[in-house]
């Protein structure tokens, strides 16, 4: 009999892996090597300080469920991405950066473990262990103290950190722990992932379970029964990305979030949670999810207010329900046309509202939560608006922008003295 994903055996053979993890790999490893481009934004800084930890690393190495084939795990995306990253970073710069990157990486299974530490042996990191990889046989919820206090005292000013948490069950990271990365390390970031199959199986409908004790998300259902919320595929879909994440990002205290669906075939549906503390870095990662759009799906809207834009409503004091109906957006040439489209619609709007206008970096810190668009969507709406006479953006010196990729952050954009939007 076949063994389940991710079930290790003592000896020593590797788990089994499916493709949806390999995408999941495939998105790590190109959100990291952009983030770390991001960071390193002046050509004279000397260093980069950075903790990378993975709460649920695995043993490291897996065969494909389909094609049989060797592949390796989580802590390797992490480790290849890096040295991927310094080689793009300082392969035009007359001083290279130093990168001082630590590697956390936890695993509760004491046969994944061991394979874990095979493997990276195996890879030639084995040297490395003990310097700058860490590996522990324990649970993430228990190591997580120490890893906090390790990070904070490297790099005291803002604990630069990114934490995978590929979690087994629901029960594994609460919300409150979370919180806690957030609260003691300013400038971390949260990649999560959900099984929304056993979500929904998980959150049952009596009342014990009224409170997902393990997540920290009280009446995560807002009173629906599951059948209910399954009868329509698109339905429960949708429900789980414009109910569940409200109480999600406020439990885990995170400013900024993406949250879409990782495509898969006959595994359930996964959804890749990605939270932070800057607008910068959600941005990252939304552009991420437009590179690599045949691994991702989304439910909701193209514009701002991504859920209500189709008549859903998830708020507390209100009864869900459903007046729209859209195939999936797919981060594709169509949705990047529909997103376009809509932007363009809504901003005039959000910048007339303010009568000396509002910076480019104000407008999207504060909409761009509730939208597939990354910044990039934005200033191309923006620069259209521009040719339609709609609304001026100004540089800091009153010089006018006209195209999208001259937009900056303290660009001032302001309506234009003759708008097609007379109504406005």
């Amino acid at each position: 009999m076949a063994r389940k994903p991710y079930e290790w055996p003592a000896d020593g053979k590797p788990a089994t892996i499916q493709q949806h993890s390999l995408a999941k790999h495939e998105v790590l490893h190109s959100y990291l090597i952009d983030y770390i481009k991001t960071v390193v934004s002046s050509p004279q800084q000397e260093e980069l300080k950075l903790t990378m930890v993975d709460g649920f690393a695995g043993g490291g190495i897996y065969i494909h469920d389909a094609t049989r084939q060797t592949v390796l795990g989580s802590p390797f995306t992490f480790l290849r991405a890096a040295e991927a990253a310094a080689d793009v970073m300082n392969r035009e710069r007359l001083k290279p950066i130093r990168m001082s990157f630590d590697y956390f990486f936890v695993e509760r299974n004491a046969d994944a473990h061991a394979s874990l530490l095979r493997t990276l042996a195996d890879q030639g990191y084995g040297a490395r262990l003990g310097r700058d990889i860490h590996v522990f046989n324990t649970t993430f919820e228990k190591q997580a103290p120490a890893i906090l206090a390790y990070i904070k005292t490297k790099n005291p000013r803002n604990g630069r950190s990114i934490f995978l948490l590929d979690q087994y069950g629901y029960t594994d990271v609460p919300a409150s722990q979370i919180r806690d990365i957030f609260q003691t390390l300013p400038a971390s970031e949260v990649i999560l992932t959900f099984n929304v199959d056993s979500f929904l199986t998980y959150a049952n409908d009596t009342a014990s379970t009224k409170t997902l004790t393990g997540i920290g998300i009280p009446d995560v259902l807002r009173g629906r029964t599951i059948p209910d919320i399954k009868r329509s595929e698109k339905d429960w879909r949708l429900y789980i990305q414009s109910c569940l994440y409200r109480d999600l990002v406020e439990a885990c205290g995170a400013r900024y979030y993406t949250l879409f669906f990782i495509r898969t075939r006959g595994h359930g549906n996964y959804w890749l949670v990605h939270l932070s503390q800057h607008p910068r870095a959600r941005d990252v990662m939304a552009r991420v999810h437009w590179t690599k759009n045949n691994h991702f799906i989304h439910y909701g809207g193209a514009g701002i207010d991504m859920f209500r834009v189709l008549g859903y409503s998830a708020d507390r004091d209100s009864a869900y329900t459903r007046q729209g109906d859209m195939d999936g957006f797919c981060f594709d040439d169509v949705a990047e046309t529909s997103s376009i489209t809509m932007l363009m619609e809504q901003l005039p709007h959000m910048i007339y509202a303010h009568d000396e206008g509002l910076s480019f970096g104000e407008l999207f810190a504060t909409t761009c939560n509730l939208s597939p668009a990354d910044s990039l969507r934005y200033k191309e709406a923006l620069a259209r608006l521009v040719q339609h006479r709609d609304i001026a953006i100004l540089g800091p010196d009153g010089e006018r922008r006209l195209k999208a990729t001259t937009i900056t952050d303290k660009d001032q954009l302001i309506r234009a003295k003759q708008s097609s939007f007379g109504f406005l």
